[in-house]
């Protein structure tokens, strides 16, 4: 990684040993952009299936959440300090594919000829000095606790009246005039959360650093595989009261209900492009743990034809259930009016596509965002709301998923 830095373009995928029969990879790495594309919203899938479809190679990038705007007729009007493109993808240059004791190196043709001198520079590349992560970080809030409940109250209205069953409510924690070594502080983060998804993407002066335990959707062959997450309860250092945790969760109907709710959302999206009759759930509200929390996670899957484009896939499914709420489109429009927020990177994708349409992508959790030039740092957190939450145990939900960001940026 430490040689990764000296290249503008940069995008790490780490599953940090988790196993998953679903995985392709325990880690990528692209680096070094031959081509690229970066746009506003507007028309962004269209170019980005033109971009696709043209370069028929590697590509690696990022997603955000506003893209919701080119799927449907909505809006992103809210205060937005990080000032990321709403789609970034880039062709690399120089790839390198790691499944366990096997690296597959992928270089271009016009840049061949560094692999020698590449391979002798990242075998004797120094690691960087530590404890040069700046102190006392001033973390502020986007939303106050008082403002978080009136606006929870506002969004249960919502759901009483049928407006919505569900809906993603999230808050930022950000740092103004604030510098950051993104490495460093991307290592610290993922040496706390070690998570399936984790991603350190560097474009130019804005920097990704994800911990996420979240797969959006991933396509091999003609497989589309899409795991949602729903329902969260903090880990505890003792073994019993952790597995009482553990139980309560698997238990829980509050978080079973979010789970199944956006189940049924996840399996009319993949619909959309699915062989009739193939979409199925493989798993139902099976309990994960991560190093800082339990995680309620559900599979569901479907065929697709092969002459199905992997762009239209995403663009039917986006933006991810488990981060808008349903009906998705309702759920949306409550959520830019009472967020405070523009998500932009935060609750979308990051990923790639390879030559052959195949795809993967996480969803942008458990995540810091970063923008040198502006020397702007962001995380935000959020829970799904439904008729049976309590906005105390909402707001405490936030507070353990924003742990560990906090601890990395508080050093």
């Amino acid at each position: 990684m430490i040689w990764s830095q000296q290249f503008d373009d940069v995008l790490w995928l780490d599953s940090n040993n988790h196993k998953s029969k679903y995985a392709s990879y325990d880690a990528v790495l692209a680096v070094d952009a031959f081509t690229s594309i970066q746009t506003d919203y507007t028309d962004g899938f269209m170019k980005l299936k033109e971009y696709q479809s043209i370069t028929n190679d590697w590509i690696f990038g990022y997603l955000t959440y506003d893209l919701k705007n080119d799927v449907e007729e909505l809006k992103s009007a809210n205060f937005d300090g990080l000032q990321f493109p709403d789609l970034c993808f880039f062709q690399p240059k120089k790839i390198f594919l790691i499944k366990g004791k096997t690296v597959k190196i992928k270089y271009l043709n016009a840049v061949d000829e560094e692999l020698e001198e590449d391979l002798k520079n990242i075998c004797h590349c120094e690691d960087e000095g530590r404890g040069n992560l700046p102190k006392n970080i001033k973390i502020k809030l986007r939303i106050h606790k008082d403002e978080y409940f009136r606006k929870l109250d506002k969004m249960l209205a919502h759901i009483h009246r049928g407006d919505i069953y569900e809906a993603n409510f999230c808050q930022e924690f950000y740092a103004e005039e604030t510098e950051i070594n993104p490495l460093e502080t991307y290592n610290k983060l993922n040496a706390i959360s070690q998570a399936p998804f984790a991603t350190f993407c560097k474009m130019n002066d804005k920097y990704i650093l994800s911990a996420s335990p979240e797969r959006y959707i991933k396509k091999k062959g003609n497989t589309v595989i899409s795991q949602p997450i729903k329902g969260t309860a903090k880990r505890s250092a003792d073994p019993n009261e952790d597995q009482a945790l553990k139980y309560e969760l698997k238990h829980d109907d509050k978080e079973r209900s979010e789970n199944i709710m956006i189940v049924d959302l996840v399996r009319n999206d993949l619909s959309k492009t699915a062989r009739k009759g193939s979409v199925q759930v493989k798993e139902l509200c099976k309990i994960y743990s991560f190093d800082q929390v339990h995680q309620m996670i559900s599979t569901v899957v479907s065929k697709v034809k092969k002459t199905t484009h992997p762009v239209d896939i995403i663009q039917t499914t986006f933006p991810m259930g488990s981060m808008t709420g349903a009906p998705k489109v309702s759920a949306m429009q409550v959520i830019e009016d009472l967020e405070e927020t523009k998500r932009g990177v935060y609750s979308g994708a990051v990923g790639y596509f390879s030559p052959k349409g195949n795809f993967d992508f996480n969803v942008v959790i458990r995540s810091i965002l970063y923008n040198a030039t502006n020397k702007y740092v962001s995380y935000s957190v959020g829970g799904a709301i439904t008729a049976k939450s309590v906005p105390l145990k909402e707001y405490e939900e936030c507070l353990v998923k924003a742990k560990a960001m906090r601890e990395v940026l508080e050093n």
